[in-house]
Formats: structure tokens, sequence, C-alpha cells
């Protein structure tokens, strides 16, 4: 305790000379807190914006929607004793012009209580009751800015959607509860439910959703009371949401970004650890000698490392301070810019949580890299500090336990706050590994490096000499700039091959146009009509096949239950899902086990699974299941099991049964064609005349609308990628500040020695561009064993390299790097040779 005090106002004094030698610990300190900062701060303020809009972006307290049929009277005496109610129903529909153009739409009816909270915004009419009213005989509609753009349309125009001739009388901005509806495969058109009603878009075997929303007395809890309801209909398979969980794809893609960007600033703090070890590194060597002669007056090893842990201390506070500040900045800066624009609400403003959680990041950080230089400090003698002797081997100390202890924290951190523990897991220690592979690949470089100088003349070896020596680069920056490469070849790799799966592999591979909604007595109609437009379709261009939707509703005979599936597995269990018949094996059908029925087959029901289902509810080959088909219940058993590619072109169906499991049902169908962009809107000109009902599905369109959407996430994804870079080049930029005295000595050395510039320069450049490119290379190649499992194992998508991209990170790396010692060389030939030489 005596020694404390000395040991403050020691620290106090030295801190006076200002933060000079440690510019590049705040920077990399700063840069790694304000990214998980800014990620934190940015997925709360748009989690509490979705909080506060709850009720606003769910329409009321609670919803219940089901999908294909009406509700029942029951169900509806069951919603309307609940509170108020608003029922609203949707079904898609081709919109067509008055000149004939053509477009997908979503209609949606409501009713005269729509909406309970929030309003719709609408544009060319007074209140959404005055725009839907009729107008000059006709229905009134408020359609999407997006169809009035394609079919050159405007208020007041006249318009087609299905069977229904509408007027357009105001423009849809908005409605409340349009986030928590999700995606729409057109632009929306709003109508009253009865116009909608009377289409007969609603009517059994088409495909269409009904939806109640309800406005609970104060005080009733939503959650608890739409469980009740669940309970109470057991049969009636209602689809449950409340304004505790209004928008669940919102609030997964906010954790999930979150995460994402969090750790990029977390492996950027980790990267940028190498730069604060250096800088700690440097500072103490340039106290040597104070440390000597403080040790030869009797100071023993706790008052030295006291003295610059304090100093280490408040520098660290300095630099977490810094990058908390500018992590609470960039999200109001966001939201100043963003504004309206953002899809989903947001509340900027400060929140602490996020704040103190990178604050702790950034603190354990600067413990977890600083404590092992200090520990070095400690234990060297006065005599080996004057003399300049080797450093001492580090011994288990309390500094070397306390480094361990906060790196481990770190980690525990990362995974305790993280959305999914496990995958969190996954990620440090790949982080860990790949660490550990770049710090051993920089030490090997070195080794290599001093076998093979001797094989080499003039600039080459000194360049080969300064690589294998003890301050070498790549013991020092390559972890550390290979790290930042790594992540950013993953986020490039990752992007490209998701970007070129629907910009050149889905066009190739999936069907350009899909039909649905064909009348059973209109099937061979349709395909004469097809043909003559697009010309003769072979079965690899055009495919037609029956369409129904049910439930699986038992396995082996027992109920389905649906909380033994794995979350990720239930999309098949807990909605109704797309079923087809075919009498024999379609081309394509991807048979894994089983044999197909006969082509007349008579016997008990089959059905042909898809084998990602069976594994999902723990079936094979023989099980029975239960399907709600057609208001009845058909036990079918499994007799194949088949390898669906629900986005290629073929029968992509979870279920098929053969055609006397549903003898006598006039089955709507669906098709699907591959025509080029010209047929394609030929294709759907003609087939608005002669089938007005059947809607006309343009993939390409979806695609590319897809592509352009993604291309533009995954430009802000590589911006915040590059914050790993960038703390690699502050790595780099402390080595070159660290090695700066030593570098002067060296050059000046080698100058007096009769060594040209030029020479001096080519060393300096070949060391760090050897550096640049290894660990560019091993970034690289990190950044495939990354990206390789999430493209081909979690999306599923082809593999595909974009090699431009791949080649501009190697070369930008080693040009960067290059340039680094361009300019540490630079620095050190700006020195007079004589007063480098004299001051040793």
């Amino acid at each position: 305790m005596s020694m404390a005090p000395l040991a403050l106002r020691l620290a106090a004094r030295e801190l006076r000379s200002g933060v000079r030698g440690f510019r590049i610990f705040l920077a990399c300190l700063a840069l790694g807190v304000a990214a998980i900062a800014a990620a934190g701060s940015t997925a709360q303020a748009f989690r509490q914006g979705l909080a506060s809009q709850a009720r606003e972006i769910l329409g009321g307290d609670l919803s219940f929607s089901i999908e294909n049929r009406e509700f029942t009277p029951k169900e509806r005496a069951a919603f309307d004793r609940l509170g108020t109610t608003t029922y609203t129903a949707g079904a898609r529909a081709m919109a067509q012009a008055p000149d004939g153009g053509r477009r997908l739409v979503s209609l949606r009816g409501v009713d005269a209580n729509y909406p309970l909270a929030g309003a719709v915004r609408i544009e060319g009419a007074p209140n959404l009751v005055a725009a839907l009213a009729d107008s000059g005989g006709l229905p009134g509609a408020v359609v999407e800015p997006a169809l009035l753009d394609r079919l050159g349309l405007r208020i007041g125009d006249r318009f087609e959607a299905g069977t229904l001739d509408l007027v357009i009388t105001g423009r849809l901005l908005g409605e409340p509860d349009g986030l928590s509806r999700g995606f729409s495969l057109g632009p929306r058109v709003m109508v009253r439910r009865d116009v909608l009603e009377r289409s007969g878009l609603l009517d059994s075997g088409g495909l269409s959703n009904q939806a109640v929303r309800v406005a609970l007395p104060v005080g009733q809890d939503p959650r608890a009371t739409g469980k009740a309801v669940q309970a109470a209909l057991p049969d009636s398979h209602l689809r449950m949401r409340d304004r505790l969980d209004a928008a669940p794809g919102a609030k997964r893609l906010i954790d999930q970004l979150e995460y994402f960007l969090g750790f990029i600033g977390l492996a950027s703090l980790v990267a940028g650890g190498l730069g604060v070890a250096g800088a700690v590194s440097a500072y103490l060597s340039s106290r040597e000698r104070a440390i000597a002669v403080l040790k030869a007056l009797g100071a023993d090893g706790a008052l030295i490392r006291n003295l610059h842990l304090i100093q280490i201390g408040v520098l660290a506070c300095l630099g977490v301070g810094i990058g908390l500040v500018i992590g609470a900045l960039v999200p109001l800066l966001l939201g100043r810019l963003a504004g309206a624009a953002l899809p989903i609400p947001a509340l900027f403003k400060v929140y602490p949580w996020p704040l103190a959680k990178a604050g702790l990041f950034g603190l354990l950080a600067a413990a977890a890299f600083s404590l092992v230089p200090l520990a070095r400090a400690r234990i060297t003698p006065p005599s080996a500090l004057f003399r300049r002797s080797p450093a001492a081997r580090l011994p288990l100390s309390l500094e070397t336990l306390g480094a361990a202890l906060a790196g481990l924290g770190l980690a525990a951190l990362a995974v305790a706050t993280a959305p999914t523990p496990l995958a969190a897991a996954i990620m440090i220690a790949g982080v860990a590994v790949a660490f550990a592979v770049l710090a051993a690949l920089g030490r090997t470089a070195a080794y290599l490096a001093g076998k093979t100088r001797r094989l080499t003349r003039g600039a080459v070896r000194l360049g080969l000499a300064n690589l294998a020596g003890p301050g070498s680069a790549a013991r020092t920056a390559s972890p550390a700039i290979g790290l930042g490469v790594a992540l950013l070849s993953c986020v490039v790799l990752i992007q490209s091959a998701l970007l070129a799966q629907v910009s050149d592999v889905a066009p190739r591979t999936a069907p350009a146009m899909v039909f649905t909604e064909i009348p059973a007595d209109q099937a061979a109609a349709f395909d004469q009509a097809v043909a003559r437009e697009a010309g003769p379709l072979g079965p690899d261009a055009y495919l037609r096949m029956p369409f129904v939707t049910g439930r699986i509703a038992a396995l082996k005979g027992a109920p389905v239950k649906i909380e033994t599936i794995k979350p990720g597995e239930r999309w098949a269990f807990d909605n109704d899902i797309s079923l087809s018949v075919f009498a024999q094996e379609p081309a394509g059908a991807g048979v894994v086990e089983g044999g197909w029925w006969p082509k007349d087959y008579r016997g008990p029901p089959l059905v042909a699974m898809n084998i990602e289902v069976a594994q999902a509810g723990g079936l094979k080959l023989g099980d029975a299941i239960t399907i709600d088909v057609l208001g009845r219940q058909i036990e079918a058993r499994i007799a194949v099991l088949r390898k669906v590619d629900f986005g290629g072109f073929g029968p992509n169906f979870a279920l098929i049964l053969d055609p006397a499991a549903l003898e006598g049902a006039a089955l709507r169908s669906v098709a699907i064609a591959r025509v080029d962009k010209v047929r394609e809107a030929r294709l759907t000109r003609a087939l608005g005349r002669g089938f007005p009902g059947v809607n006309v599905i343009s993939v390409r369109e979806q695609l590319e609308a897809a592509a352009s959407l993604f291309d533009r996430l995954a430009l802000a994804v590589r911006g915040a990628a590059g914050v790993a870079g960038l703390a690699g080049l502050l790595v780099l930029a402390g080595a070159i500040a660290a090695g700066a005295r030593a570098r002067a000595r060296e050059a000046a050395t080698l100058k007096v020695l009769g060594a040209t510039k030029l020479q001096i320069l080519a060393a300096y450049a070949i060391e760090y561009g050897a550096v640049g490119l290894i660990a560019g290379a091993a970034g690289v190649l990190l950044g495939f064993a990354a990206a390789w499992p999430v493209v081909v194992k979690v999306f599923k998508a082809t593999w595909s390299v974009d090699w431009d991209g791949i080649l501009v990170l190697m070369l930008g790396s080693g040009g960067l790097a290059m340039a680094g010692g361009l300019i540490a060389a630079a620095l050190a030939l700006s020195q007079r040779p004589a007063p480098v030489l004299r001051r040793d």
C-alpha cells in the first residue's frame, strides 16, 4: 500500500506528457469499441421502434389467420367475444390496364373497422372510407405506386383485377400492419372486403388467406388470451400472433444483423489487440533506461508494474470512451440521414446497455493484450535493460494470469450476449484458430526468409533479412492483416455466391414464369394457348401439374406434436403446404428411396415425400401420415422419399399423392415455363384475353428485384467488414511506428556502408510487400474455409467465387503493406546518419 501513492505520482507525471506513442493504442481500441457500440445501439433503436409501435404493426392486440378457407361461424363467435374485431382477406390476381398491360397484384379486402390501430396513409383521398367507396358505378381501390408506374395508370383510371372492374381512387403509401404481413409477390391493391368476396377469388380450392385482428380490453394479456382461443379451437389450426411479437421476421433480422456486425467489431478488436500489444511494447521499450534506473535505485517489480498499469489503464479508458462516443453518435447520424426511408421503425437515442457492453469488450481486450508486455518489463533485471539483452522468458505471473482471464472473459461475454450462443462459440473459436494459424504462418515466413536470404543478393537479401529479424512485421502485423482480409474475403465470397445464385444460377435452373389458378376444365385449352404464343415447349421447358393445399395432421397415427420438431423444420407441419398428384414418376423426381407406384394403381393411398420433411418428422419408408385435404382426412403410406429442389424446374412439392387418392376432385393446376423475355411479355398479354383468372408470376422479375436488394445490402455489410481491414492497417502503422527508431539506425548504418536510397527503399518494399501478400493469401484461404459451409450448408446455394474481388483483396493487402514499407523507409532515410548513430 505504501508504494501505491508513489506509483500514482509517477504515473501522473508521465501522463502530463500526453498520449504520444499511444495514438495507435487509442485508435485500435476506439475502432473496435465503436463498431460494437454502433451495432448494438442501432439494433436497440430498431427493437425499441418495433416495441413502441407493436400494436400498430400488428393492427391490434391479437391476430389470427388461416389459409384457403373462410372462418367458420364458431370461430367468428369466439373472436367477437374477445373485443373489437376487423376481418381482412387476401388473394392474388392479375391486374390489367386498358392498354393491355398486365401485372400480378396482391388484393386485400378490408371491412369498415379496419384499421383498429394506426392509420392507412393515402394520397388522393381524404380517408380510407372515401377511397374505397364506389365511384362511377365501380368499386374504389387504393393501389401502391409501383402498380401505377408499371401499368402507366393514374388516379381516376379504371383497371381490371381478376374478375373485378375497379377504379383507382388513391395511392396506397403505407398500411399500419404492412410490416407484420411480410413479403408480397406484387404491388398491393386495397378494396372493400365485400367487393373481394364477390370476385370468386376467395372460393374453396384457390390460394387465399383470411385474418382477424382483435383489440382487447385494457389490462388483458394478449398472449394468454390467444393461447386460450387456440386451445378452444384445436381443429382450426389458427396461426396466432400477439402485439408482443408483432413482427418476428424483423426481430430475427435485427438479432442477426446485430450479431454479425458486433462480431465484425469484436474481430476488429481482436485484430487491433496486436496494435495494443505493440504500442505497449514500444512504449515500454522506449522507457527501458528509465525502468533500469528505477530498478537500480531500489524500485521493485510491483512499483514498475503499477506505474505503467495506471498509465495504460487511464489511456485504455480514454480509448474506450472515444469509441463509445463514436458508437453512440453513428446510430443518431443514421437516423438523421435515413429518417422515414428505413423499412423498420426505429427510435434513435443513446442506450446504456449496448454502450456498457461495448465498453466492457474494450476494457477486456486492453487487459488481454497489454498485461503481457507489462509482465516482461516487471521481471527484466536492470542489467539486461542497460545492456539491451534479449527479453527474458515469460514466467507464470499475476500479469499473464490476468491476460489469460481477460481473454477468456472476452470470449465468454461474446457467447453470453449473442442471440445464438452455440453459433457465437463456433465463430469465436474460428477467430481464435485463424489468429493462431496466421501467427504461426508469420513466424514460418520469417524463418523461411532467414533460410533463403543467403541465396539472394542486394536489396532482395536485405529485405529477406529484415523479414527474418526479431522486429519483422511478419510476426507483428501479418496476423492482424490476415484476419482483416479473412473477414473481408468471407463476406465477398458469401455475397458473390448468393448474388450469383439469384442472378445467374437461379435463372438457368428455375422457371421464368409460374402460372397459378388454372381451372381444371380449362387445363388442356391453357396448354394450347401457351403453345400458340410461346411455340412448342418440351417437358424441359413447360410443365403443368395438379395443385392443392393440405396439412399434415398426424404421423404414424398420432397427432403432430409441433414442439417435438426443430423450429427450423416445422414449416411442413404447422402450415398448409402444397401437394400434387402424379400417375407416373415425373422427370426430375429426385427419388432417393422407394419406388413409384404403377400408372394404373388403385390401392390404398400412397405418397411421395420430400426426404427433409420425412427426417424432420422422424419418418421412413412404409410409415403412414394423415393429410387434411379438401375437407377430408387421407391416411397415406410413404412409398417414395425424394430430394426436392424447390428453386429448380420440376415437380417442387413436399408431397405427391397417387391419383386415386383424390379421384373425383376437380383440382386446379399450376404450370411453369422457361421462355425468353420477349415471349414472356407476349404470353402474359395473350393469357389476359383468354384466361383472365390465371395468375402469372414473373420469376425473372422477382430475381432481378432480389439481386438489386441483395447488392445494396451486401455493399453495407462489406463496408462494415472493412472495419476489420482498417484494424489490420492500424496494426501495420503501429509496427512501423514502433520500429521507427531501430529502422532509422539500420538505414543510417546501411548508408554509411554504401547502400543507396533506392536499395534501401527496395529492401523495405520487399519486406512489407511480402508480409502483405502472405497475410492476404492466408486470409483469403481462411475466408474460403469460413464462407463455403455458409453458402453450401446454410443457404444451400451453388458455390461460386468472385475471383476479381479475391484478386483485389490479395493485391490490395500486398500493395498497402508495401506502401507502409516505403513510408517506413522514407521516414528512416529522412534522418541524417550521424545524429542517429550518436544516439546509441
